[in-house]
Parts: structure tokens; sequence; C-alpha cells
């Protein structure tokens, strides 16, 4: 796996990300200055963690790219369809727009939203020179968040899917994603076409819920050729990444972050 260890810190990367020279990085909970349960590279306040400790955490990995914590656009991410576009970053004296997409053009900004088994989903418009990055849940992914991101992406800057390249990074897996019935509804509603491929039912009816494959298939719709999937489960590995739902709620949050080449 192209794991990549700078400065202290272990984060993976995209092969296809990393050939067209885009900097990027899913940081592993390893080398920052939390406690537990947080232990120990925690990049969200709203977990019990303090600012104090969220903020050198993220200056550790800013500095990864040459930046510091005040160069990052980020959002109060609300599990929504809302994409958000910034050329600039996010005052730090001012309140996060609610939204889970960021799309930019700036390489002076870095794009971060923080995971604990959600999808990360990075983009790059290999013609335009835009990133974006999105935070799918199951309802961002049933919301079509991924697909209202490229749509954002064209109107904005006349992006063609053709052109973006996509990384599903790491995230709980399905093995380890089991839902109830009325979440499986509105998947149901969301994939009409591909339930039989998004939901898996095992015996004793259980069901489970493949994020990383309901993504892709979204990402293919839209028309994109390239996709990378990580394929790396958070709940599967503990050491290394936050799981929200294998930690049982008590845990951190850890980054995702893109960046142009300036």
């Amino acid at each position: 796996m192209p794991y990549v260890e700078k400065n202290g810190l272990k984060f993976f990367t995209l092969p296809s990300f990393e050939t067209e020279g885009v900097a990027h990085g899913f940081f592993t909970r390893q080398g920052g200055v939390s406690p537990q349960p947080w232990q120990t590279l925690n990049v969200a306040t709203s977990v019990g963690d303090s600012r104090e400790n969220v903020i050198e955490n993220r200056n550790r990995i800013l500095n990864i790219f040459g930046m510091s914590y005040d160069s990052v656009f980020d959002t109060w991410q609300v599990h929504s369809d809302i994409v958000h576009r910034s050329e600039n970053p996010r005052p730090i004296d001012q309140p996060h727009k609610k939204g889970d997409a960021v799309i930019t053009a700036n390489p002076r900004v870095a794009l971060m939203m923080v995971f604990a088994d959600c999808v990360p989903v990075l983009f790059y418009d290999t013609g335009k020179k835009v990133i974006a990055i999105a935070h799918a849940g199951w309802q961002g992914t049933v919301k079509h968040i991924v697909s209202r991101t490229v749509e954002k992406m064209q109107a904005m800057y006349g992006s063609q899917p053709a052109q973006i390249i996509a990384g599903i990074g790491p995230s709980i897996g399905v093995d380890h994603y089991e839902i109830g019935e009325s979440t499986a509804q509105s998947v149901r509603a969301s994939f009409r076409d591909h339930q039989d491929v998004v939901l898996r039912q095992e015996k004793g009816g259980h069901l489970y819920f493949d994020l990383w494959q309901a993504n892709k298939i979204l990402l293919e719709k839209k028309g994109l050729k390239n996709i990378e999937v990580a394929g790396i489960c958070t709940a599967c590995d503990m050491q290394h990444w936050y799981s929200h739902r294998g930690e049982h709620g008590n845990t951190g949050r850890f980054a995702a972050v893109i960046t142009l080449p300036a």
C-alpha cells in the first residue's frame, strides 16, 4: 500500500493523484499530540479534544504541504448534498459554512475534511486544474453528494467529466457496515437500478451497504472514467484509522487533504 511517512506522520496517497502531481493525503491517527481516546492525530474539536491539540495536529499535517492551518477551507459537515466553491481559505475567526463538498482552483487553498468511517472522495480536473473534496456517509451517498460535486465543477469551471479523476479513500468497508431496514429503504430509493450491487443481504436478514461501490457507480454515471478505490476499511485497521462504528463513537477524526501544485 502506498503509505508515506514524513515528519513523524503516516498517510496514504492515491497513485493516480501522485502521477498528476496533486498534493494530497489521507492522514492516519499517528503522529499527533491528542491523548486517549483520540490518540493521537485528531483534527476535530467536536469530539471533545482541545482546540490547542487540534490546531497543533492540523499544523503538523499542513506543514507537509508547506502550509499552515489558516490555509484551509473546511466546512461544518452535515451529511448533506451542499457543495461550496471557495477561492480563499476560511478566515479562522469566521464560522464554518454547512456543507459536504468544496471545490477550488486556487493552489494557495488546501481543502480538508474530517472522517471516521464516512467516505472521503477527492477530485482533480486534469484539464481545468480544479480540485474538490467530498464527505459521503450513507446520507451523503444516497443524496448523491459526489454527483453534485461533479455538477458544480462543470457549472463553475467548465469541467469535462472524462478529464476528472476521482479517488475514494479509506472508509468503512461493506463487511463492517450493517444497516437497518429504514436506511436500506433510502438506499433502494436512491439506487433503484443497482440495489443488488450496493446492498448485500446475508443469513438472518442482515443487510450491508457498500459505500465504495455506491459512490463509484454515481461517479461512473456522471461520466468519470478514472476512479481509484483505496480499498482500506477503517473498521478493520483501527491502529491506523479512527472508526466511529469500530470504537463505538468514542474516537477522533482523521484528515483528508488535497491542494493544487503551486
